[in-house]
């Protein structure tokens, strides 16, 4: 047994040791997390450094600086757009030649009667071009003259969400990079109080209302960092934007700087590159509560400008969120993606064309006269178009899903204006001259941004991936 000495002598000596080690410890923790601080803040900075521009230099000297793409979603046909056809008229109600149609892929017309559908409305010549658009788009006829028409698009993949998903990343298959993220990724962001990749939707009234999934705009296998992030056309445009009541901006900087020392101290130990990302989103959200409250406050905007637009801005309609573009590419936005929802036409194509194009087509034309108003057009690149386009062929009072020939329009950033490129047949079935795949068209959009598609790769699943998958060609002929 001890005694009272020697129990005073062993407590002491356990108090000195677990005294002892626990001052060793949070010396050890306090030096730990010092190195780790430092650590990490030199990893984090060069992480971004490396991040912010993958390709330095780029591949090739660069026409655009940033892309707009006006994605309108549910295939609007090229019949009724940009790809005139009057012999397709003159066989109105005439079963379609077999010779266009047997074995070709069908979405909801395969095993039934096939009859030709005429153009539902006439088309006009616009600008000193004499570009042949629909009389449906006066004020894209306006901007005639800044606009390539390419009428011989084609893709693979013939319902709704997988072409979007192939027109997006160049690939059918879910999970891979969407074309913004390899943008962002390869290019940084010019936006230091905005994320790099911002997503705007709208629903239009004009025809069904196919959904869209977040997936489309997402980053993949690439960090997380790059993927699009969507702002709310209507409301606040980001979901907590505004500090709760109460709450300072010195508080939330508090907590913000307790929990970044907290990620840099896993960051040091783990070496996670999310963990990076985690950091650098945190001090974004926190740069964008104030910029977004100034980016959606459009009463700095000239009542004409507004009037050209077509709205008064914050009503979630495609034409505020054209205005909004603008607001975010002034702003070093690198990629915005605009979804218009309502293209989807089986049926009651008549009624819905109209529709439609009353609500896209002034605020379309706007975004570029805008755009070139500023001096801003020459270095950003807009994009107009579908995810397919539609059947020659009738289905009822509509046009049937269709992938081997459609139109999109390009404008700005290094493209030449008042050009059509490529064709159709006749009868607007299949792309015959100048064919223009999806992998081309991102080919060709990275090459304007001054990448190179063969070289911009990511490593993943041990083999290198990239947007164009292993296809894909420049189309020089449209470039400036």
């Amino acid at each position: 047994m001890f005694n009272n000495s020697q129990a005073a002598l062993q407590q002491t000596r356990r108090t000195f040791l677990g005294q002892g080690l626990a001052g060793l410890g949070s010396a050890a923790l306090a030096s730990m997390f010092a190195a780790s601080q430092a650590h990490a803040a030199k990893n984090s900075a060069s992480s971004a450094a490396a991040e912010t521009t993958v390709v330095r230099p780029p591949h090739f000297a660069p026409k655009a600086k940033r892309v707009i793409v006006l994605c309108q979603a549910g295939g609007p046909s090229h019949l009724e757009t940009f790809d005139e056809k009057p012999q397709l008229k003159q066989l109105d109600g005439q079963a379609m030649p077999e010779s266009f149609t047997k074995g070709q892929p069908i979405a909801q017309l395969q095993g039934q009667q096939l009859k030709c559908y005429a153009p539902r409305f006439e088309f006009n010549r616009y600008g000193d071009s004499g570009q042949s658009i629909v009389s449906l788009f006066p004020k894209m006829g306006e901007i005639a003259d800044d606009l390539c028409i390419i009428n011989s698009m084609v893709t693979e993949q013939i319902n709704h969400d997988p072409a979007h998903t192939f027109m997006n990343t160049g690939t059918s298959i879910s999970g891979r990079p969407s074309m913004g993220s390899w943008v962002q990724y390869g290019l940084g962001c010019e936006a230091d109080n905005l994320p790099g990749f911002v997503v705007l939707t709208s629903i239009g009234k004009g025809g069904q209302a196919q959904p869209i999934a977040a997936r489309q705009w997402h980053s993949g296998f690439l960090p997380s960092r790059y993927q699009g992030v969507e702002f709310r056309s209507t409301g606040d445009p980001v979901l907590y934007v505004n500090s709760p009541p109460g709450v300072t901006k010195a508080r939330q900087r508090d907590v913000y700087d307790a929990v970044n020392q907290m990620n840099q101290l896993r960051s040091g130990v783990l070496a996670d590159p999310e963990i990076a990302t985690r950091i650098a989103q945190y001090e974004l959200a926190f740069k964008m509560q104030s910029s977004v409250p100034g980016l959606m406050d459009v009463s700095d905007e000239p009542q004409h400008v507004l009037d050209m637009y077509g709205t008064q801005g914050g009503d979630g309609t495609f034409a505020a969120n054209c205005l909004l573009a603008r607001r975010l590419a002034e702003r070093g936005v690198r990629f915005i993606q605009l979804y218009h929802r309502g293209w989807d036409h089986h049926g009651g194509i008549d009624r819905g064309m109209k529709i439609c194009a009353s609500e896209v087509d002034q605020a379309s034309a706007a975004l570029v006269k805008d755009l070139k108003n500023r001096g801003m057009l020459e270095d950003t690149l807009v994009v107009w178009g579908g995810e397919f386009g539609r059947t020659p062929m009738a289905q009822g009072s509509g046009r049937d899903h269709h992938i081997k020939g459609f139109s999109i329009w390009m404008a700005g950033g290094g493209i030449k204006g008042g050009i059509a490129h490529g064709k159709t047949d006749e009868l607007g079935y299949n792309s015959v001259e100048d064919v223009v795949h999806v992998h081309d068209f991102h080919a060709t959009m990275l090459h304007l941004l001054g990448l190179d598609h063969e070289r911009l790769t990511f490593r993943a699943q041990g083999r290198d991936f990239r947007l164009t998958d292993v296809s894909g060609n420049v189309v020089h002929n449209i470039i400036a």
